[in-house]
């Protein structure tokens, strides 16, 4: 027996009923999906969808991006002005027949992740490096945007 929600004065509304069936969908499919769900938001693009981390502090903003059995040549990197591209492809090892097959989770494909950075960095000075199935991307921000300490001159009354 389904569970009706209750409602003040014991009406039931038929446009409730379609939102909430709307919204119990959604949630299925979102959990279902997993990390694809945002390609939905329009984030992704690509066969599948490394994991990003992106981090700031004072001088510099730092991308990780899970990369795990893909080599650095098969990675490319771009900034322009406030975006980092990182794309590449992760190839399948061997092909199975169905018969020798009896599960295949992992995911293999083109990937391209564009990344919105919080502040204006040098791209001149970016720098990348690949280690243990990460890649970690250090761009150091322009001069101009650092925060500086500003002395205070005066006398005391």
């Amino acid at each position: 027996m389904a569970i009706i929600k209750w409602r003040p004065g014991g009406e039931l509304d038929p446009m409730d009923w379609i939102s909430d069936f709307r919204s119990g969908l959604d949630q299925l499919f979102e959990r279902s999906l997993g990390p694809w769900r945002m390609v939905k938001a329009g984030l992704l693009d690509g066969d599948w969808v490394p994991g990003v981390d992106v981090l700031e502090d004072e001088d510099k903003v730092v991308v990780k991006v899970d990369v795990p059995g893909i080599s650095k040549e098969e990675i490319s990197l771009s900034v322009q002005g406030e975006v980092l591209t990182v794309q590449g492809e992760k190839k399948q090892e061997e092909e199975y027949s169905e018969a020798d097959c009896h599960r295949v989770e992992r995911v293999y494909g083109r990937f391209q992740r564009t990344i919105s950075l919080p502040a204006p960095v040098d791209a001149d000075k970016v720098s990348a490096s690949c280690r243990d199935g990460v890649l970690e991307v250090t761009l150091p921000k322009k001069e101009e945007v650092k925060p500086r300490k500003i002395e205070i001159s005066g006398g005391e009354k």
